[in-house]
């Protein structure tokens, strides 16, 4: 891991506005200049006015470059196919416009792909209604994703979650050594208790949004729903796409699985067994996204915005959090 001190490089300070708009153009769709980033660490995502849009594409259009090095084209591809399979099964799936018959463009030496620009808000998670609109619409999605396997797209459990994170923190010696003794215990007793709960479930992993939090949701009064962002589709159990749907306190927790499983049952079966994973699954998410910070600290954005990653009060807060989690692991799983 760089130092605190130094100042990185990284590829995407190649990526300015005149590449941006002369990839645009290989597809044939003119910028007319105007660019606006959106939120997005990951990759780089700017929504794109437009001169004369052709026919079936609205202006302003979204471009997303695609991180250097993180997906081969093999697994960016299976993620359009997804969406668009998405997309045909008529469930409101945010996919990337064909142009020339291709979704995936590549552009000096970056890759990106061009998707119609939607509007919407977050949902509103303290209504029941919406929770189980949500529910009916996660099915939907689930439907698709369990008529086939991904190829070239890994799967979530605890080796690429939590065990490749321990490998990527000790390699770039994101932990002070004053500290790294203490958290490596902590991964070790959680991961203990991780694999113990995905040894026992026995259920289907299907093709899954992956990452599918508030945000990732769009909210139209007249529409309902929709995703946005299969970037991060893996393989693995169902609960992945609904737990980070949850917040607050246990009986808040259980209240809204209850309206999301509601809606969610009405279109496809839910297997219990499931319920035991959610806080394992909270456990992996809490370990990668600190390895994700440090496997992009070459990446200015990320000093930029993240500025406290790899302090030792980070760590030290990482610690308890961990064995907080461990803790909730051992009680019983939320029902509903």
């Amino acid at each position: 891991m760089l130092g605190m001190n130094e100042t990185p490089t990284h590829a995407y300070e190649a990526l300015t506005p005149d590449v941006m708009l002369d990839a645009l153009a290989t597809t044939g769709l003119m910028g007319d200049g105007r660019l606006m980033a959106l939120s997005s660490y990951e990759n780089r995502v700017v929504q794109c006015h437009l001169d004369d849009a052709p026919d079936g594409v609205g202006s302003p259009v979204v471009a997303k470059f695609y991180r250097p090095e993180r997906w081969s084209d093999a697994a960016i591809e299976e993620e359009h196919q997804f969406a668009w399979a998405l997309a045909d099964a008529e469930v409101p799936m945010v996919a990337p416009l064909r142009l020339g018959g291709e979704t995936l463009h590549h552009h000096n030496g970056f890759r990106f792909s061009v998707s119609p620009s939607k509007g919407g808000r977050r949902p509103e998670l303290d209504d029941w209604e919406v929770l189980e609109w949500i529910g009916r619409l996660m099915a939907r999605l689930h439907n698709v994703g369990a008529k086939q396997a991904f190829v070239n797209r890994p799967a979530l459990d605890p080796i690429t979650f939590g065990h490749a994170s321990k490998e990527a923190l000790i390699a770039r010696q994101a932990l002070p050594l004053e500290v790294e003794g203490r958290w490596v215990a902590a991964f070790d007793g959680a991961m203990q208790a991780v694999q113990s709960a995905w040894d026992a479930f026995k259920g289907a992993h299907i093709r899954l949004h992956g990452d599918c939090h508030p945000g990732n949701i769009l909210w139209t009064p007249a529409h309902g729903p929709h995703f946005v962002d299969l970037d991060d589709a893996r393989t693995g159990p169902a609960i992945q796409d609904l737990w980070m749907l949850l917040s607050g306190e246990r009986p808040q927790q259980t209240q809204a699985l209850s309206a999301i499983l509601e809606g969610y049952e009405q279109l496809r079966p839910f297997d219990r067994r499931e319920l035991a994973l959610i806080e394992p699954l909270r456990t992996l998410r809490m370990i990668h996204y600190s390895a994700w910070l440090a496997r992009r600290w070459d990446d200015p954005a990320f000093r930029a915005n993240f500025p406290w990653f790899g302090t030792a009060d980070y760590w030290h807060g990482q610690i308890g959090l961990i064995h907080d989690q461990t803790e909730a692991m051992e009680k019983p799983p939320l029902h509903a």
